[in-house]
């Protein structure tokens, strides 16, 4: 009975260990993934994305547009017009799925 409940927990921990190393995988691959879109994002309007990188400003629940459950992220990035001044930007995904990009008012580039 004692070496029952013993398999029990250690399967229990075992499955508690993976899903968290399998959610630090997945936010990584979608953390990159944002890096991506913020960059294109930034080229297509001739801005410049400051620092390379995303910061995780939120995560909740949501459901995907074939209705199941998945998780939604919000990121910040950081990005310029002329170089002077820094301007904040938001890029939403709801899975791997991008949902939104908002930035702040900012100076368009001169062509």
């Amino acid at each position: 009975m004692w070496h029952n409940t013993l398999d029990t927990t250690l399967v229990f921990f075992l499955a508690a260990a993976a899903s968290v190393v399998g959610f630090w995988w997945q936010s990584d691959k979608i953390k990159r993934m944002t890096v991506a879109y913020a960059r294109r994002y930034c080229r297509q309007r001739g801005l410049q994305l400051l620092d390379q990188t995303t910061v995780l400003r939120g995560i909740w629940l949501g459901r995907g547009e074939d209705g199941w459950p998945a998780v939604g992220r919000r990121y910040q990035f950081e990005f310029s017009t002329t170089g002077e001044h820094r301007y904040r930007g938001d890029i939403s995904l709801l899975g791997g799925k991008l949902v939104a990009v908002e930035t702040e008012a900012h100076i368009i580039p001169p062509d």
